[in-house]
């Protein structure tokens, strides 16, 4: 049988060289205010510490983002794809800054996106679609985990089927009965306890549709989410398709007297839109809309940043203003902007330190393997300030590499290894099983990775299997340094350009992460891993 990767990183090495110049365009063209605060590892951060904030609210890959009001209390998840421990949730009281209080799914059901977080009755749920297999041959299906303590522990991943449909949006009817709000505008009953789906998908909603002349993605009517106030069910909605052209993605909203409808659509569609791509903000949508808690009215959604796709979908935040009338429409404005902060008090310090010194007996909450197995996690082991990690596959195509989500255009990290006889351990920038570049060696030698290929190489790394590796992604041209003392460091002879390494060119919605591996027969040892944000 003849391999179709060489064809498949050819055409991908191709697709990355073109799109180089146009990102390298774009991030002058569409440059917002760079005035971000800095926080933790000097991570860029939205509030500005004087009664303003500038988006994003979450910087790096936090698609599809989902909010719960529960009091003075708002709690997050978001898409976390092939990565596990996955479904995030996070912690907040003024909507801006967020703490993590863990994962809620550690088990692999396949790549995991577009969750709605509700609480019900005391007991807080998860709804999310998975895929299994890749997009070719692949299946899908719809989960729900539960927990009684939003800091759980999580149920096991419950399979309650439709696998025609995506994006569950959870709501209550009049009649006191739960449903599920699907893609395509369809919605369906679920039985009492929320854990399975009783009665038939019914079609209630037709969308909203845009002009003709928009350059768009694909219609993709999906990520519906319930919202009731003063009489009206409010159906918050994405079409237009979330990557592609800048100008696609969009929030539409549709209200009705009945959780049956009928559905009317608001006379502002669409909330949101990308209008050019001059502005610093691409394909934004798939919003939920949420109370404030001051009784002003905030919506959350993701979007591109302008010339950086590598980081994913990131998290914005504008007010929403009802009208007489009672339809709600966007204020935010130009979001390379500040905004006024929305009420309330602050948890702490935004995010999380992705530096790691391994001196735990668990793994951090900011890391995820990509598309682990069911037992990953055994390869894992903490003790004398260090992560073992034993080896698996040849490379990192088939690793299952650790993952960290970064937020920065420019940043660094150095980690330190012993590499066993048999291993093979290394530092990369990640996207997906089929694209990453990075360094790794297995004592004897260096290996090159890059267009998602791996190139030996005959550099030795020095003697004795113990390495250092320090990784810098300065927009997008990335660096590779090495040690054998962690004191004296060595430029690696080949620099790399990475600003094609994201969904409109490798596909996926995924992006570019920090990584390290293990690969091979034997153990890699993992000694302080550090991460820094450049300006």
């Amino acid at each position: 049988m003849t391999s179709t990767r060489p064809k498949l990183a050819a055409t991908l090495c191709a697709a990355l060289l073109a799109t180089a110049a146009f990102g390298a365009a774009a991030q002058t063209a569409g440059a917002a205010s760079e005035a971000w605060a800095r926080g933790i590892e000097h991570q860029r951060k939205a509030d500005l510490g004087n009664g303003t904030f500038l988006n994003p609210v979450f910087a790096g890959d936090r698609p599809d983002p989902s909010v719960l009001k529960d009091g003075d209390d708002y709690y997050l998840t978001q898409s976390s794809f092939d990565a596990y421990p996955g479904l995030p949730v996070w912690h907040s009281r003024d909507l801006v800054n967020w703490q993590p209080l863990g994962h809620a799914i550690t088990k692999n059901v396949g790549s995991i996106w577009a969750p709605d977080i509700v609480k019900h009755a005391g007991r807080y749920y998860i709804y999310f679609p998975a895929r299994q297999g890749g997009t070719e041959g692949s299946t899908r299906s719809n989960f729900v985990v539960w927990a009684d303590d939003i800091r759980g522990p999580w149920s096991e991943p419950i399979d309650i089927g439709l696998p025609g449909h995506i994006d569950p949006g959870h709501a209550v009817g009049e009649d006191g009965k739960r449903y599920l709000f699907l893609s395509a505008g369809d919605y369906v009953q679920l039985a009492d306890d929320g854990l399975s789906v009783v009665g038939e998908i019914r079609h209630v909603y037709d969308g909203w549709r845009y002009p003709e002349d928009w350059d768009v993605e694909a219609y993709a009517q999906e990520g519906p989410k319930i919202n009731f106030r003063d009489g009206w069910y409010y159906m918050t909605t994405a079409v237009g398709g979330t990557a592609g052209p800048p100008t696609g993605h969009m929030v539409i909203t549709a209200r009705s007297r009945s959780i049956h409808g009928p559905w009317e659509n608001s006379p502002h569609n669409p909330i949101v839109r990308t209008v050019s791509r001059d502005e610093p903000w691409w394909s934004r949508g798939h919003a939920t809309i949420v109370e404030g808690v001051d009784d002003r009215w905030w919506m959350i959604y993701h979007g591109y940043e302008n010339g950086y796709w590598t980081l994913g979908r990131q998290a914005l935040l504008e007010p929403i203003e009802w009208t007489d009338d009672g339809w709600y429409v966007a204020r935010g404005g130009d979001l390379g902007q500040p905004l006024a902060m929305p009420a309330g008090e602050s948890v702490g310090e935004h995010g999380m330190a992705l530096s790691d010194s391994f001196d735990g007996d668990a793994l951090g909450h900011q890391w995820s393997f990509f598309n682990p197995a069911q037992d990953e996690y055994a390869r894992l082991s903490f003790g004398g300030g260090a992560m073992t990690l034993r080896g698996k596959g040849t490379s990192p195509r088939d690793s299952s590499p650790l993952t960290a989500i970064a937020g920065d255009k420019a940043y660094q990290f150095e980690v330190e290894m012993e590499i066993a006889p048999g291993a093979q351990g290394g530092a990369l920038l990640f996207y997906s099983d089929r694209l990453y570049a990075g360094v790794g060696s297995n004592g004897d030698r260096f290996v090159m990775h890059r267009y998602g290929l791996e190139r030996p190489t005959t550099l030795p790394p020095g003697p004795g299997g113990r390495l250092w590796l320090r990784v810098t992604n300065n927009r997008h041209i990335v660096t590779i340094h090495t040690s054998r003392d962690g004191r004296t460091w060595e430029k690696y002879p080949v620099q790399m350009e990475v600003s094609g390494y994201h969904h409109n060119v490798a596909g996926g919605f995924l992006a570019l992460k920090p990584a390290i591996y293990a690969a091979g027969e034997g153990d890699v040892r993992f000694h302080n891993f550090r991460y820094r944000a450049l300006d």
